[in-house]
């Protein structure tokens, strides 16, 4: 394998550990329970 391959790969697999990283981040960063929103268009209500 040359160093191009090689460069290519650990490019990758970094790009894919700080995607996932984001994710779940965000998914932990959501609040949980019940959300209800009054606007405009009336009343919302989302459970999760």
């Amino acid at each position: 394998m040359n160093r191009n391959t090689l460069y290519i790969l650990l490019g990758a697999l970094i790009v894919v550990v700080i995607g996932l990283g984001i994710y779940v981040y965000q998914q932990e960063s959501e609040p949980s329970g019940v959300q209800v929103e009054i606007n405009e268009e009336g009343l919302s209500v989302e459970g999760n």
